[in-house]
């Protein structure tokens, strides 16, 4: 068998119906790399210990097909001579889902699955990461993207990898979900090399709130005189508009602002204002 790397690693794969992605840690550089794959309204795979990243396209082209999550896993693992050494989630697109540990990973080396998600991990602290993977997502509510970052937290605070800590990563893929809607992948973040890669990588999820979630049509605000003179003021206080500016100037200078905070994403018309928008806006300091 050749030399393959030897990703040890506790990850989750899973979907809510809507979303499908993965969350993983390790002690080894860049995983994100390496170990996830997702195709919206298809399924997500982690592949990880002694990893055979050809089962990324083979098995998102399976699952295209129809396969089932366990169909997938006995195919990839089947015909693979070093299938004792890998390690292998994968959920479907109705939500079924199987996890796969070859009986010569490095303990500790498990997986269990559950509604929506597969959880599997090796050379851990101890069963009890998979464990906290699995608890936190089946009792976590709201986006997919929160709740893979919860159940990476936790896995984490179990014990995680018993090597130590070194990179992260997450992926989640929405139909159109992509930067100006032009592909599917939604959230596709990694810490490559860090002390507490999993705060970081929630910093920057953080980020990815602020730069490019979308706020729900009741949380916009509608543009009425008041808020055009909110925007206004926040413009003239920062020196961006000129005093006695009409409203096509305003509008102009306030969507360069947005370009260069790189928030064109939350900028939908100028009948509705995102509050996060308005409220950094609002933020700027005075130019005087």
């Amino acid at each position: 068998m050749p030399r393959t790397p030897l990703i040890t690693t506790f990850s989750i794969v899973a979907t809510d119906g809507v979303d499908w992605g993965v969350a993983v840690a390790s002690k080894f550089l860049a995983v994100g790399s390496a170990v996830p794959a997702a195709r919206a309204e298809v399924g997500a795979i982690a592949t990880q210990a002694m990893a055979n990243t050809s089962y990324k396209q083979l098995g998102l082209d399976l699952l295209e097909a129809g396969r089932p999550a366990s169909e997938v896993v006995e195919v990839l693992t089947g015909d693979d001579e070093g299938r004792e050494h890998r390690q292998l989630g994968v959920v479907d697109r109705h939500g079924g889902a199987a996890t796969y540990t070859g009986s010569r990973c490095f303990e500790w080396a498990g997986g269990r699955t559950g509604k929506g998600c597969a959880c599997q991990g090796n050379i851990l602290t101890g069963p009890e990461v998979v464990d906290a993977l699995l608890t936190v997502f089946e009792s976590s509510t709201g986006e997919l993207v929160d709740r893979l970052m919860g159940a990476l937290a936790a896995g984490d605070l179990a014990g995680g990898d018993r090597r130590g800590r070194q990179s992260a990563a997450i992926l989640v893929v929405r139909r159109h979900a992509g930067y100006g809607g032009f592909d599917d992948q939604m959230v596709d973040l990694r810490v490559d090399d860090h002390l507490e890669p999993i705060p970081e990588l929630s910093r920057l999820l953080g980020l990815w709130k602020l730069y490019f979630e979308k706020a729900s049509s009741e949380a916009l605000l509608p543009v009425d005189d008041a808020l055009v003179a909110r925007l206004r003021s926040a413009l003239e206080r920062a020196g961006r508009l000129p005093e006695g500016a009409d409203l096509d100037e305003l509008w102009l200078a306030f969507e360069a602002w947005v370009s260069e905070e790189n928030l064109e994403e939350r900028l939908a018309s100028h009948e509705t204002i995102d509050p996060l928008v308005l409220a950094k806006l609002e933020a700027l300091p005075s130019a005087g």
